[in-house]
């Protein structure tokens, strides 16, 4: 079987999940080409895993101290660029393509006629989870953005619905504990970020940010360029996590027993349900802003019991390989019979 896995490029949680599921494809003998699109080539970093992969331009969002710009979102993306793109992404070697919101190999997928699976967290909000503040755009976004013929749903619970657990590296999953707390806010100021921090002068703060250029130390803040092995290793170690609303490093703080403080990008949907979700089902604290208030409060907090999440990405391709995939219900009861919640998640 050979595939290409097409990945949206804009955020780093679609690329830390494509680095599971790449692994497992390889692993059980799936041929597999990658695709990341939504930012520019020399912006991605920490890649060497995916070997000799391509990129194009797609659609992405701009945002601006912590707000997504809708006019510089328009600026920025150009429909004829994108039709080009779609046209000219040649799927005639593959048997399916594999997708994580990501469009232009969907809508490739939709003009030549091949089976395209989507598999991200943003095919949850196609069934009946919460959300809020979910426009009538908002919904387009979902069904039009990277259209696929199966649509996998991952989340953090399943509300009775046919989804998947979040697929995380459980090989690196253990749970350890140092003196300083995690931050990573890379849609807010930076400058806005760091006055935060120093208003906890008796608190070691790792900051992680895009517009970091090379490791120093402000005061009581280190702050670090990205790069993936170091966040993992900081991730491991750290007393508690502040972050936006995103899917993935939430998912990767909840299974190392690491308390959460969200503050959502402002104006994206899906980041704001999220952190509702966390929040109401008693896995995170949540912040509308950059609150000193809420950080003091969170500090206070304990770290929560760590989540059991099972090895979600072997069984997928599992399921990807045997083509049945007009069944996901049997796949979905599998994976959550095997997920354990601590006694205080409510989920009602």
């Amino acid at each position: 079987m050979k595939v290409l896995y097409g990945v949206q490029g804009t955020g780093n949680g679609h690329i830390a999940r494509a680095r599971v599921m790449h692994r497992a494809l390889k692993e059980k003998g799936v041929e597999v080409d990658l695709l990341f699109s939504g930012r520019e080539k020399d912006k991605y970093f920490s890649m060497d895993d995916f070997g000799d992969y391509q990129t194009c331009r797609g659609l992405t969002f701009v945002t601006e101290n912590g707000k997504i710009d809708h006019i510089k979102t328009v600026a920025k993306n150009s429909a004829i660029q994108f039709s080009k793109e779609v046209k000219q992404l040649d799927l005639t070697k593959y048997d399916a393509v594999l997708n994580d919101f990501e469009p232009v190999s969907a809508w490739a997928a939709k003009r030549n006629k091949v089976p395209c699976i989507g598999i991200s967290h943003q095919n949850a909000f196609r069934y009946h989870v919460p959300t809020r503040g979910v426009s009538w755009l908002d919904r387009q976004i979902i069904e039009y953005f990277a259209p696929s013929t199966c649509h996998i749903g991952l989340h953090w619970y399943h509300f009775d619905q046919p989804l998947l657990p979040p697929i995380i590296d459980t090989l690196c999953c253990s749970k350890q504990s140092d003196d300083y707390l995690l931050i990573y806010l890379p849609f807010e100021n930076l400058q806005q970020v760091m006055d935060l921090c120093h208003r906890f002068v008796t608190h070691k703060f790792v900051c992680y940010h895009p517009d970091v250029t090379d490791t120093h130390q402000v005061d009581n803040i280190e702050l670090k360029p990205l790069n993936y092995t170091d966040f993992q290793q900081h991730l491991a170690c750290c007393l508690g996590v502040i972050a936006n609303g995103g899917f993935e490093l939430p998912s990767e703080a909840l299974v190392r027993g690491k308390k959460l403080l969200l503050k959502p990008l402002t104006g994206q949907f899906e980041q704001v349900s999220n952190a509702d979700t966390l929040e109401a089902l008693g896995l995170a604290s949540t912040m509308e802003h950059l609150d000193a208030a809420k950080v003091r409060q969170w500090l206070d907090e304990e770290n929560p019991e760590s989540i059991h999440y099972p090895d979600v990405a072997s069984p997928l391709v599992d399921w990807i390989i045997s083509a049945n995939w007009s069944n996901t219900e049997s796949l979905s009861h599998q994976l959550w019979e095997q997920v354990d919640f601590p006694s205080y998640v409510s989920h009602s």
